[in-house]
């Protein structure tokens, strides 16, 4: 139902003529939206199996913390310690995930900065892109699944809130019930793409010559996403890794095509 809200929404505002330059300029963000939502009909894990145990194995042989009550991962350590202060900062962060990147393409767009928006807009598509095929060729279940449920996979298991559910006792709000409610898929942890997502949009905000003042913003919130997805149990450091160097390919990659292209438009003007 969302693809074909999406597609509907798409076809009808490009039929309108005062928005359709922007609505052609958002396309990578409606095409994200729609694969997205497809996964849905295509689980990953009709793909190819299912990892609960290695994963956290490795998470806890690399990233292990020593306890009185034996190692446990950082997620397991964290959902024993946390505060207040940290749950609604960590919130804050996570809410941050698409929102932010969206407005920036908006904010170049306006700004007369098209070709930017552009740009960035494709290289967040091209980082998703690879970021699936991650989803499909290794389906992996986050550490929340493994403090919740054990390691025996279990299918059409629902999206969980897990630490974030902290955040909406604070706030008296079910924002993030609301979000992971809809989860597409829960088998998709690797790798970590809200990892990628203000990594890539810092990246184009350095490229793009903004000012220092706005890459440091969204550099700060990445880093605050990293500790987030670690903090709230829904990813491991393993995830979040893999995301960065998603990320760091991705837009290598994109960028190597793109100005390839763009190299024969210079030279005929």
């Amino acid at each position: 139902m969302d693809c074909l809200l999406i597609a509907v929404l798409f076809a009808i505002f490009v039929a309108i003529r005062p928005i359709r330059r922007f609505t052609l300029c958002m396309l990578p963000w409606f095409l994200f939206g729609f694969i997205y939502s497809s996964f849905n009909f295509f689980p990953n894990y009709e793909f190819n199996s299912i990892d609960v145990r290695d994963l956290y194995d490795a998470e806890k042989a690399l990233f292990g913390i020593n306890t009185a009550a034996g190692r446990l991962i950082p997620g397991e350590w964290f959902a024993i310690h946390h505060c207040a202060v940290l749950d609604f900062v960590a919130g804050c962060f996570y809410l941050c995930w698409v929102p932010v990147p969206i407005a920036f393409t908006i904010y170049l767009y306006f700004i007369h900065k098209r070709d930017w928006a552009n740009r960035f807009a494709w290289a967040f598509l091209t980082v998703n892109l690879i970021g699936f095929i991650g989803y499909y060729v290794h389906p992996a279940a986050p550490p929340w699944y493994a403090m919740n449920y054990g390691f025996t996979p279990v299918l059409h298991t629902p999206g969980n809130v897990a630490g974030l559910g902290r955040f909406d006792q604070l706030v008296g709000l079910n924002i993030f019930h609301s979000i992971y409610g809809k989860n597409a898929n829960v088998f998709a942890a690797v790798p970590s793409l809200h990892a990628a997502y203000l990594l890539v949009t810092a990246a184009y905000s350095v490229m793009s010559r903004r000012r220092w003042y706005t890459s440091c913003i969204f550099g700060f919130i990445c880093v605050g996403i990293w500790f987030t997805a670690i903090y709230t149990g829904h990813h491991y450091c393993i995830d979040v890794i893999l995301g960065i160097l998603t990320a760091i390919v991705g837009t290598v990659l994109f960028e190597v095509v793109w100005r390839k292209v763009q190299q024969p438009r210079t030279a005929s003007h």
